[in-house]
């Protein structure tokens, strides 16, 4: 099948794997639960999505989720989950990313015969690169806007997370620049709020951030988040680009792939994806979607960053998730320009930095800290260079704690948190 989409999904059912495939396979291309004229064999061949790959796994003794339809006269106690492989035909989707959400998920949620369902991954066929390339800037292009290279670039949030107003963000963005952070964002619940419009919000963050560059040479690349309906987000974007910033910040979730897609079209920065409502979406093991499959429709969409989690993080996502994430961000889509930074946060300190990067095995990443900096006891210039320590020490492969001997900022960062 020339150009077909593969999804991967895990399953969980009482009905005979096979015909469970088949009703996924119907489902979501030219078939329905009964036959209907016009349904040739000529095009169920054409159009009729292919089962490729049935891996049965573990049996268990209950349903995963309420509302799954045994067969009839079905006396089973035992739910049957299993892998499967399904090829949707290219002429069925069309370049349209709508269209190829619609095909990998769609109705397949509802659907009675299964008691767990979650897309685990998608192979997206390079045709799609011709309309959809992906990230316009990503890893390199970050790191060219941001001047910082050979190793992660270190960030924060500006907290509290709502609440304050231009000129406080301002005042607290001029800390964080004199504490020598490479990137600042807003919350994901920081947007155009009355008590701070993103216009004034820009004019006066961006007017500290212009100032520290004139004086140091470093420009702090600050997302600003634009996420709103799609003409404010255009004009929120040209404010940020007019007053010299370096970055907007969306709510993927939010404003939805198609959003997101035509803002990447407009944009002249890097765009900051905040995935936002995301454990909606995952939070359940046998519903919804690995972000290993979510990460590149957001990619074909235009987003340069992707919040990935953290190590030992304060949600609920495991290590393993969080570093397939990530590994899945840097991964090319069709050629190597395309990858995502993946981007650490969520009780991120110096504790995790040297699991981070042995477990990534890159420095192609954004570490965001918030309390890993600003509580430091010796301040937030401290709390940054604690994990600019942390870091070395992580790439020239010394022991943490043997190097935080020598290096003070580090020392009382790994006793303070060590503490917790």
């Amino acid at each position: 099948m020339q150009d077909a989409i593969l999804a991967t999904y895990l399953i969980e059912t009482q009905h005979p794997l096979e015909k469970a495939a088949q009703v996924m396979a119907g489902e979501q291309s030219a078939g329905t639960f009964v036959r209907v004229p016009g349904e040739t064999p000529e095009l169920l061949e054409k159009h009729g999505a292919k089962i490729l790959e049935i891996t049965p796994l573990e049996a268990v003794s209950a349903p995963s989720l309420p509302g799954a339809k045994p067969p009839r006269q079905s006396h089973s106690s035992q739910w049957q989950r299993a892998r499967v492989v399904i090829a949707y035909p290219f002429d069925n989707v069309g370049l349209s990313l709508a269209t190829l959400i619609t095909t990998l998920s769609g109705n397949l949620y509802e659907l009675g015969p299964f008691s767990g369902l979650k897309l685990l991954d998608v192979e997206i066929p390079a045709v799609f690169q011709s309309r959809y390339p992906g990230p316009k800037f990503g890893v390199a292009g970050t790191r060219q806007m941001a001047g910082v290279f050979d190793r992660p670039m270190i960030g924060t949030i500006v907290k509290p997370s709502v609440g304050l107003s231009p000129d406080q963000t301002a005042e607290l963005v001029r800390t964080l620049c004199e504490a020598g952070l490479d990137f600042i964002k807003d919350d994901e619940l920081q947007t155009n709020s009355p008590h701070s419009p993103l216009e004034a919000r820009v004019k006066a963050v961006m007017a500290v951030i212009n100032d520290h560059h004139v004086k140091t040479g470093k420009k702090v690349m600050y997302a600003f988040n634009i996420t709103a309906d799609l003409d404010d987000m255009r004009r929120h974007h040209d404010i940020v680009l007019a007053h010299g910033g370096t970055c907007i910040m969306v709510n993927m979730l939010a404003v939805g792939p198609v959003a997101l897609r035509a803002i990447s079209q407009h944009t002249q920065l890097p765009i900051h994806g905040h995935r936002a409502g995301w454990g909606a979406l995952s939070r359940h093991p046998l519903l919804g979607m690995e972000y290993v499959a979510f990460q590149k429709l957001m990619r074909l969409a235009g987003a340069d960053h992707l919040h990935v989690n953290g190590l030992r993080n304060k949600f609920c996502e495991s290590d393993e998730s969080v570093i397939a994430s990530a590994r899945a961000c840097l991964s090319p889509l069709f050629q190597a320009q395309d990858v995502a930074m993946p981007v650490f946060s969520s009780g991120q300190s110096t504790l995790q930095v040297a699991d981070t990067y042995r477990a990534l095995n890159s420095v192609d990443l954004l570490y965001l800290a918030g309390g890993g900096i600003m509580a430091h006891p010796l301040g937030p210039a401290a709390g940054v260079a604690s994990l600019r320590q942390a870091w070395d020490a992580a790439l020239q492969g010394i022991d943490l704690h043997e190097y935080a001997r020598d290096h003070v900022e580090l020392r009382q960062s790994l006793e303070m948190f060590a503490a917790l």
